[in-house]
């Protein structure tokens, strides 16, 4: 079989289609013949090892976290899917290898595809889907009637994240570019800041939760809608000793980590709040979740116009890195 691989860690894309053998499904694990896979900012973060320290891969590296495709082979412990299914998933983050024609998969990180849905919109759903879940559920822990921001959500995050948030009875404001405005009116949001009309900061006050999206140099703006006792979540800003912790990484990473994300801790305890970080992780039980709320909403991602083939795949990553995109950027197979 045909997979995108790179032999080392590189600040350039440079990714090579290799011919591998087709792999073998051990006794937890499905085969599934690939159709269609999401392109991430997760993958450049892995081509260039910027997420060593939580997994360092071994080279040849087969790129891509997220994809839909057919169930072609079952290992012997596999129950709940049949050769033939519909299936997607965020692969778990220590056996990655979306851009490829096959891929082996443990089956609980599995879920069948939402109904209805083409290969192409399914692969753009389950990272961004399980990112809001899990960051809504387990680390901010919202309650019906609560307030969340979350900042720079006119991408394709916020598509399914808004969504979300919203069928856990959640008011919901979201800051954005002008032209997504309206979709996510329709969707649900509460308020949408147009960020180049307005600062939210000026704005907002007593947010019970944030979800930041864009980064370190947001940070004192997000901390300061915050109500005390809040709780400002970041999937970019830094990993901190919590982080570390939960996920059960190593004294030494404890160390780090703790480092790290200590200035961002202290501000947000000197005022009575709390920091958290989050890196999605692969769950099929909580990606049948999601996938019962996109079929309830009909939530649809907005996929990229552009078409690649995996041949394709440094211009798929070039673009997705580029950032001038009018949706996911999806490889079909």
């Amino acid at each position: 079989m045909k997979a995108a691989q790179i032999k080392k860690y590189s600040n350039e894309i440079n990714v090579s289609i290799n011919e591998i053998p087709i792999p073998e499904p051990e006794e937890n694990e499905i085969l599934m013949k690939v159709m269609a896979a999401a392109v991430n900012p997760l993958e450049m973060l892995q081509l260039t090892g910027n997420v060593k320290l939580i997994q360092d891969y071994k080279m040849p590296l087969t790129l891509g976290n997220e994809c839909a495709g057919v169930v072609e082979k079952l290992g012997k412990n596999v129950k709940g899917f049949g050769v033939g299914d519909r299936v997607y998933t965020r692969l778990p983050i220590k056996k990655v290898g979306a851009f490829a024609e096959y891929v082996t998969v443990d089956h609980e990180a599995l879920a069948k595809m939402p109904s209805g849905y083409e290969f192409t919109t399914a692969a753009a759903i389950p990272l961004a889907g399980l990112t809001a879940y899990q960051g809504l559920t387990e680390e901010l822990e919202v309650q019906p009637g609560k307030t969340l921001l979350i900042t720079g959500a006119s991408g394709s995050f916020g598509q399914i994240a808004v969504p979300i948030a919203k069928s856990m009875g959640l008011r919901v404001v979201v800051t954005g570019n002008t032209r997504s405005r309206e979709k996510f009116i329709r969707m649900g949001a509460d308020q949408y800041i147009d960020y180049k009309k307005e600062n939210y900061w000026e704005v907002l006050t007593d947010i019970d939760y944030v979800i930041d999206t864009l980064g370190a140099n947001e940070f004192e703006h997000e901390l300061s809608v915050l109500k005390k006792g809040g709780r400002l979540l970041s999937l970019r800003t830094a990993p901190n000793g919590m982080f570390a912790k939960r996920n059960g990484l190593s004294w030494f990473k404890r160390i780090l980590f703790t480092l790290a994300g200590n200035k961002f801790d202290s501000a947000a305890r000197k005022q009575g709040k709390e920091y958290r970080f989050m890196f999605v992780r692969s769950d099929g039980k909580q990606l049948k979740r999601v996938t019962e709320i996109v079929e309830k909403y009909h939530i649809m991602p907005d996929i990229d116009s552009r078409k690649f083939s995996l041949f394709q795949v440094n211009e798929a990553l070039m673009l997705m890195a580029d950032g001038k995109l009018n949706g996911k950027v999806v490889i079909q197979m």
